[in-house]
């Protein structure tokens, strides 16, 4: 850990501190910290900015209920720009967006950006525009039981991948698996973040354990 005397605050006193959902790994907005923000932010877990055009400390979520709960603050190489991930309560943004990272300035005609919570938005999408010709609406359309056959159908056809050391195949079935899988979670209501949060929980008792066995 470096100690907060070591970073490089502009001769504003400020310095950027890019903030990341921890689940999602979405960037929520960029914002500043001076040295007393951040100093309140490492004290009470929550962050805490400087607003430039108010000239005023500002604890986010204090008057929107929006709080942002600090997993971790990492310094970049030059130790002049900040990474704040968190947890939020609620949307980043005044105008009420996840992010404040909204308007699209460019993008590649080549490279598409994927993220497991796009695939979710997509399946969720499906499952209430029933769209005519769609597998995944078929699914849903279906209903459990099918959908329940196909995770348990997907689930042996990894097996058999794995069982014949093809890991080219067993990619293939894992994601199949996968898909199915999130299909049954938008069918039982569960989101990511619900998985997210029971796997952090396990890790939590799993390094507990690892230390209790040394001592």
């Amino acid at each position: 850990m470096i100690n907060i005397n070591e970073l490089k605050f502009d001769e504003k006193g400020l310095i950027p501190a890019i903030v990341v959902d921890s689940i999602t790994k979405k960037v929520l907005t960029l914002a500043y910290m001076n040295k007393e923000s951040l100093q309140i932010s490492m004290e009470k877990g929550l962050t805490c900015f400087y607003s430039r055009s108010r000239q005023e400390l500002w604890l986010k979520g204090e008057t929107s209920g929006n709080y942002q709960h600090i997993v971790s603050i990492t310094a970049d190489c030059d130790k002049d720009a900040l990474v704040v991930v968190v947890d939020k309560d609620g949307p980043a943004c005044h105008t009420g967006t996840d992010s404040c990272l909204t308007a699209p300035v460019w993008e590649s005609d080549e490279r598409q950006e994927f993220s497991l919570q796009q695939l979710m938005d997509m399946l969720y999408g499906r499952k209430v525009e029933k769209k005519e010709g769609s597998y995944t609406t078929y699914l849903f359309e279906k209903g459990l039981d099918k959908i329940l056959k196909k995770v348990g159908e997907e689930c042996t056809e990894v097996i058999i991948a794995a069982k014949a050391d093809d890991k080219k195949e067993t990619i293939y079935e894992i994601a199949d698996l996968c898909y199915h899988v999130m299909v049954l979670m938008l069918q039982q209501g569960i989101s990511l973040e619900d998985i997210h949060k029971e796997l952090a929980g396990r890790h939590v008792i799993d390094k507990k354990v690892k230390q209790e066995k040394m001592t």
